[in-house]
């Protein structure tokens, strides 16, 4: 009895300990939230007919370009031959699979009927292009469960107890390049679709623009690298469990930097080209982003903190081998793709244009999330730390010798003259 009181106490009073009781804590929170909305549903919210996506959606769109990563390094990894750079794409694997997820539960809840959520793939619409985007997040999430099978496999109970399983499941590492064509296919569409869902409703001005769709995925591929990295160097400062190598970072911290460079230059002509000529609901929605209620969070949000000031941060020498000023600036890259999403799906919202006969009239409305939704909003990113942390302890997500131990551990099983030979 006392042995185990003093395991207890020595969980709680570790690091790991806190930080798994507070995520439980929002875990909880927002399972309660969750359950409340499908209870009573979506009427608890504060989302009305004029605003109808709200900070679920934001947590939705923000969890898959977190998620970007994955296809893209995977991609670099498997099918251009970096393959110094695989230990950094199977940490983006496991955070695509977080954000993926993440995203879904965010859609349970923002659907109002999550029961049908399968009829998308019954009743097929293929000229909507939310059809699309719901069936590629569908067919890649599959994917990702596949380029995670290896990961699982690592787990010591499952090598313990169930070997043959395990041995199986790490044998689908070998069909990782075919994976990662068809990964990198179905989330380019679904990332680009994302935004063309947005570009192509015509009923909202300031959406109906074709570059939406290349900003959409620009942004998932700097947000999902940055995200990657900002993560593997927070967990070896929390961790011992996670090991990296530094100068893997700090280059692909480098093409973050360029990326992003290009990046701005899209979106300040995005933004820019809108003043060329009055339309009506687009000039007016334009005027809230920069001078309005999302002036604050597109100046400092976006542009300032979420672009600039990483770019130079990460393109100079100096501040990108430093491990802090890197952090700070793929954090802020992160933060700043939040941002944007958020400040994209509401401006087309809350500024609204009457095609009634005669002249065009333009209209506002205002939104802010409910206590429910933030709740339950918490919760969701509660799940998906949870996910990541339970992967860098106990599944090696964060550790850029695991090929190497594996390649060592081959030569040595190796028969004598097969290693002469290596």
């Amino acid at each position: 009895m006392m042995k185990t009181f003093s395991m207890v106490t020595s969980f709680f009073g570790s690091l790991w300990g806190k930080w798994l009781t507070l995520l439980s804590l929002f875990l909880v929170m927002g399972l309660g939230a969750g359950l409340y909305v499908f209870w009573k549903g979506l009427s608890v919210t504060n989302l009305t007919d004029m605003v109808p996506w709200g900070l679920w959606i934001t947590i939705d769109l923000s969890s898959i370009a977190m998620a970007g990563g994955a296809f893209f390094l995977c991609a670099g990894v498997y099918l251009f031959g970096l393959k110094k750079y695989e230990p950094v794409a199977r940490t983006a694997t496991f955070v695509g699979l977080s954000g993926y997820t993440m995203a879904m539960l965010a859609l349970i809840l923002d659907i109002g009927r999550p029961d049908r959520f399968w009829h998308a793939m019954v009743y097929w619409n293929e000229r909507s292009l939310l059809w699309e985007v719901t069936m590629c997040v569908c067919l890649y999430l599959m994917v990702l469960l596949l380029e995670v099978m290896p990961i699982i496999a690592s787990l010591d109970w499952l090598r313990n107890r169930l070997p043959k399983l395990a041995a199986m499941m790490e044998h689908v590492h070998h069909f990782a390049p075919y994976l990662a064509i068809v990964g990198m296919c179905l989330s380019m569409l679904h990332q680009s679709s994302l935004g063309a869902v947005y570009g192509v409703l015509k009923s909202h001005p300031f959406w109906y623009r074709p570059d939406i769709a290349v900003l959409f995925i620009m942004s998932a591929v700097a947000a999902g690298m940055s995200m990657t990295v900002f993560t593997s160097m927070l967990a070896t400062r929390l961790t011992k469990r996670a090991i990296v190598k530094d100068e893997l970072l700090e280059r692909v911290s480098y093409f973050i930097g360029w990326m992003m460079v290009a990046y701005l230059y899209f979106r300040f002509w995005d933004a820019w080209s809108m003043n060329y000529t009055y339309q009506a609901g687009k000039t007016e929605a334009l005027s809230v982003l920069t001078s309005g209620v999302l002036s604050f969070n597109f100046w400092f949000g976006e542009i300032l903190l979420g672009a600039v000031l990483p770019i130079i941060l990460l393109l100079n020498t100096k501040t990108r081998l430093n491990p802090y000023s890197r952090m700070l600036a793929v954090f802020l890259i992160a933060a700043g793709v939040v941002a944007f999403r958020w400040d994209t799906n509401l401006i087309g919202q809350i500024v609204m244009v009457s095609y009634m006969p005669g002249e065009p009239t333009v209209s506002y409305s205002s939104y802010s999330p409910s206590l429910i939704e933030w709740l339950a909003g918490g919760g969701i990113i509660a799940y998906g730390l949870t996910l990541f942390s339970l992967g860098v302890r106990y599944l090696h997500v964060v550790d850029h010798t695991i090929y190497e131990k594996k390649h060592e551990a081959v030569q040595e099983t190796a028969p004598v003259g097969n290693a002469v030979l290596a």
